[in-house]
């Protein structure tokens, strides 16, 4: 689906125009044009990217190929991005969006295989006119891409939500069965959404600098806010990676403390019966001249030493903290 916008002094003249409308519009130089295509079809793409944008050849395959990495490209005529969009539920767990953005002196084309809240928060923003306009491309793609890191905040939140109930169970006296697979379910998301938060505050922070001649210098402060804005949910993801790693690590301490309670219990139960075991086997023994075999009082002589034996050991063992 291809939907586009037209500005004109920051007000919006005209949108979702036909392909050899948006042609003529987009040699317009008096005019601010806005193309985004939501899951096009393959006649789409090569209408637009290749028929009126004449987009470099390498850079629409780089746009129609899933990307695991966002990455920024210069080329004569524009700026090619390649970011990332998070979403996250514990049903689905992680799933990202790739938006790939075009970004020239008049213009901007935006391409995504699925719908994003970003696109669609911005799109209605300027549909029901609130606040001024947009008046350069770069305006647009700072917004898409704020929007885009705020819906970040959302998949921190579940993910804290999750670290936490895993600290609990962690700490808690009967652990889950699933405790350890969770918690490398729960790295593993951590870790995936540091490889896509890194990278592109790598790409923000090559805006950020002034490296484009497509960003204005008076844009550039935005940049570096949403910049830090990244770096600030690198740190986070940080954080809670740490904190997932030390609860891990509790985890097998604990695991490693109840088998050695196990084993002193066990070890402790076989202490006890080793008196009861030596008198047995010392009378079990069939010889002639035994001391006590004719004793009438042999089997009480024999309780007595088994019950007081078995009495001090037990004794011992309590004061050693063995049970």
């Amino acid at each position: 689906m291809i939907t586009s916008f037209i500005f004109s002094d920051g007000r919006l003249v005209g949108r979702d125009l036909e392909v050899e409308a948006l042609r003529l519009v987009s040699a317009d130089k008096g005019l601010l044009l806005w193309v985004n295509l939501d899951n096009p079809s393959d006649e789409e793409i090569k209408a637009v990217l290749e028929g009126v944008f004449q987009f470099h050849p390498l850079a629409i395959e780089d746009c129609v190929t899933p990307s695991s990495l966002p990455k920024i490209e210069d080329y004569e005529e524009y700026l090619f991005l390649v970011t990332h969009a998070v979403d996250y539920t514990r049903q689905d767990k992680f799933a990202t969006t790739e938006l790939d953005v075009f970004l020239g002196k008049d213009y901007i084309v935006t391409f995504h295989r699925t719908p994003l809240r970003s696109v669609q928060a911005l799109t209605d923003r300027l549909v029901k006119n609130a606040g001024p306009g947009p008046r350069g491309p770069d305006r647009i793609a700072h917004s898409l891409l704020d929007l885009l890191v705020d819906n970040y905040a959302p998949v921190i939140a579940i993910l804290s939500d999750e670290l936490e109930e895993l600290e609990e169970a962690v700490l808690a006296k009967s652990a889950p069965e699933k405790l350890v697979a969770d918690i490398l379910q729960v790295r593993s998301d951590f870790s995936r959404l540091r490889t896509i938060v890194r990278p592109q505050r790598d790409v923000i922070d090559r805006l950020a600098r002034g490296d484009s001649k497509y960003i204005r210098p008076k844009l550039l402060p935005y940049f570096r806010d949403l910049r830090d804005n990244l770096a600030r949910l690198e740190d986070t993801v940080s954080n809670f990676h740490e904190r997932l790693m030390m609860a891990f690590d509790i985890h097998l301490n604990k695991a490693a403390y109840e088998a050695n309670e196990g084993i002193k219990f066990l070890t402790a139960l076989t202490a006890i019966t080793l008196p009861p075991v030596l008198v047995g086997s010392w009378y079990g023994m069939n010889f002639e001249h035994m001391p006590e075999l004719k004793s009438p009082h042999g089997y009480l002589f024999a309780w007595i030493i088994t019950i007081v034996s078995t009495i001090l050991m037990a004794v011992y063992l309590k004061k050693k903290k063995w049970f």
